[in-house]
């Protein structure tokens, strides 16, 4: 059987803080990851909070991956089971390397730990009730203040300031909870003529203790303090009074060894204890507990610091899972799913224009997936790793549009409270998308095709000229021509903008568009909620086909997600579908005409046949046929019941 080697450790290479040493402890369980809480820390994204484990077994030491979300390397290949460690195997978790070693570890490699690190666990209760002679107390360390006034009243501050700055350094290297109260500890014992030491400190440092039960011994030195042993009464008078103590042990004997306790305050208030004792026969004085002091309130912010930096780094990883997803429903959206010739002729209009840096017009009824075509065109295009914004023109006032389009100076303007860039300079290098560009008035226009033409322009008041780099992509459902001819849209404009035009026909054009357009809504919405639906019937297609869709595929869009949420069967079928009796644009907004030669009849009778067929067509639910009308449910029983009388 396979026995641990003699004296094992953990040689941790990480970009960020360079090479720590890990001891590993029989019986220690080790754990490795992102968050500050764990026995090796790595800085790096790629990371889980808890990533993997090291623990020991009679056969000796074991890796274990707990779940993590990229995976870990053992020796370059991913680890899918629990697998030995012997000397000299190479642990991955992202730019980390983690290298499993016996024996001796190099001398300028470091620790986490001074001596041997303690078990973290409860403070028992102190049933001998240790008695304490306080001689000196301490609410803050002169050390921090001014250096020439410190030098004047405590000894040796040439030499206390230098361990000082390099401890501050040392602890700006360190990340864990470990790592750094065990720097603090070691630099402690180096500073003063203390034999020995404990950091107590609660498991999460950003919630201070509510009572001594909840400090746990984080690392000891220069072995483990037996639980019955740890001062309790003097970490409580720390605790309550927040103020360092010098005090005599009691022993009894002659020559008694003092004690030096002081607190690790986080924003003034107390949250551990740093506990030092010397030897029997050495003795510490005042001095030591200045120091003690200042070691203590370096240590607390350097936690204070980790706890910020474990937040931030929290907050960067749920940034990132939502910029992963936002990215995954954005792949969603984007594909241009059809079979119709037109669809295949603006397909290869994409692939043509692309590859140049030509303005494209794009022209359409609204609804028709313009914004696609726009994103299409940048996604194919060697513009593809830039940005790609997107503003539409109709939905700000002349003000505010000049604003959004070439940004403000701080003051510019009742509200201008900072610098703020415009679309263009955020498009740098990218391309911006222009919807409803017919919406622009003339003195806009006038500004924005002197950009178009490859001129600087200046933000609202600024005088500094910006000069940008930016394909623009305009999408209108106007019609330019006649707005040219009214005088509401610029000419050269016109034309500046019309390079290339990619007219996109509406949906009711290309029905062969509609299925596909629906089952691809029809999975992403059961996926999105959770409902197990196997399609439309062929009864539904042959209505979703034959529908003049007047909002186009963000209609059709609408009315599957409105189907999938309120279905009740596996299948959707017509009765699912909410389809309006609203005219096209472009349409007469007739209904078609039933044959036969045409009858004149007056309009009430025309609402009553109307009202007459939508029922009918219905089932006779009252409900369904008033949301289809657009009418309440008490209106069309006020017209049945007075048509019922006539």
């Amino acid at each position: 059987m396979e026995r641990s080697p003699p004296n094992p450790y953990l040689l941790v290479h990480d970009p960020v803080v360079g090479r720590v040493v890990t001891r590993l402890e029989p019986g220690q369980r080790i754990t490795l990851g992102r968050a500050p809480t764990n026995h090796v820390v790595v800085h790096d994204e790629r990371a889980s909070r808890i990533h993997a484990e090291i623990f020991p077994t009679p056969a000796g030491w074991v890796i274990r991956d707990l779940e993590s979300r990229n995976g870990t390397l053992l020796g370059g290949r991913p680890l899918t089971q629990d697998r030995p460690l012997t000397p000299g195997d190479v642990v991955s978790i992202g730019l980390a390397e983690i290298r499993f070693c016996d024996g001796e570890p190099p001398p300028e490699g470091g620790s986490t730990g001074v001596g041997t690190a303690t078990a973290t666990g409860t403070l028992p209760g102190d049933p001998d009730a240790l008695a304490a002679s306080i001689t000196h107390r301490r609410s803050h360390s002169r050390l921090l203040d001014d250096i020439h006034a410190a030098a004047a009243h405590v000894p040796r501050v040439g030499r206390a300031a230098a361990e000082l700055c390099r401890l501050a350094f040392a602890l700006g290297r360190a990340a864990d909870l470990r790592g750094l109260a065990s720097l603090a500890l070691d630099s402690a014992l180096k500073g003063t003529a203390a034999a020995r030491g404990v950091v107590l400190l609660p498991p999460d440092t950003a919630l201070p203790p509510s009572s001594i039960e909840a400090l746990v011994a984080v690392v000891a030195a220069p072995e483990a303090w037996p639980p019955d042993s740890l001062p309790v009464s003097v970490v409580a008078a720390v605790l309550a009074g927040n103020e360092a103590l010098l005090a005599e042990a009691g022993t009894g004997d002659a020559r008694r060894p003092t004690t030096l306790s002081a607190p690790i305050r986080c924003h003034g208030r107390a949250v551990g204890v740093m506990h030092l004792e010397s030897a029997a026969d050495g003795t510490t004085g005042p001095d030591d507990l200045e120091y003690l002091m200042a070691v203590c309130d370096a240590l607390a912010l350097a936690l204070d610091n980790a706890s910020v930096r474990e937040a931030l780094s929290s907050k960067l990883a749920t940034v990132a899972d939502e910029n992963e997803r936002l990215r995954r429903r954005l792949g969603e959206d984007a594909p241009m799913i059809g079979t119709s010739p037109a669809l295949e002729g603006i397909v290869g209009q994409i692939g043509r224009v692309a590859r140049t840096k030509a303005t494209v017009l794009v022209r359409g009824e609204s609804g028709v997936g313009k914004e696609l075509v726009a994103r299409a065109i940048h996604e194919s295009s060697d513009r593809s790793g830039g940005p790609f914004v997107c503003l539409n023109c109709a939905a700000l006032s002349e003000t505010l549009l000049e604003s959004e389009l070439f940004g403000h100076e701080k003051g510019a303007f009742t509200g201008a409270t900072e610098r703020k860039i415009g679309k263009f300079e955020a498009a740098h290098r990218g391309t911006l998308m222009l919807d409803e560009i017919g919406e622009m008035t003339p003195a806009i226009q006038a500004k924005f095709l002197r950009v178009l033409e490859g001129h600087p322009f200046e933000r609202v008041g600024g005088s500094s000229r910006v000069q940008v780099d930016v394909r623009v992509v305009a999408a209108t459902n106007r019609d330019l021509e006649s707005a040219v001819v009214g005088g509401g849209f610029r000419r050269d404009l016109y034309f500046r903008l019309k390079v290339v035009e990619i007219i996109v026909p509406p949906l009711r054009r290309r029905p062969e568009d509609v299925e596909p357009l629906a089952r691809h809504f029809l999975d992403r919405f059961a996926a999105e909620t959770g409902r197990r639906l196997k399609g439309f019937t062929p009864a539904a297609v042959q209505a979703l086909e034959a529908y003049h869709w007047p909002g186009n595929i963000r209609e059709l869009r609408n009315c599957v997600e409105r189907a999938v949420v309120l279905a009740t069967d596996e299948w959707l079928d017509v009765d699912d579908l909410t389809l309006t009796q609203l005219a096209a644009a472009g349409d007469s907004g007739r209904s078609p005409a039933p044959g036969g030669p045409f009858v004149p009849t007056t309009i009430e009778e025309v609402e009553r046949r109307h009202v007459m067929a939508t029922l009918e067509a219905v089932g006779g639910n009252k409900t369904k046929a008033a949301a289809i009308l657009g009418i309440e449910r008490s209106t069309l029983d006020r017209k049945l019941a007075k048509w019922a009388r006539a």
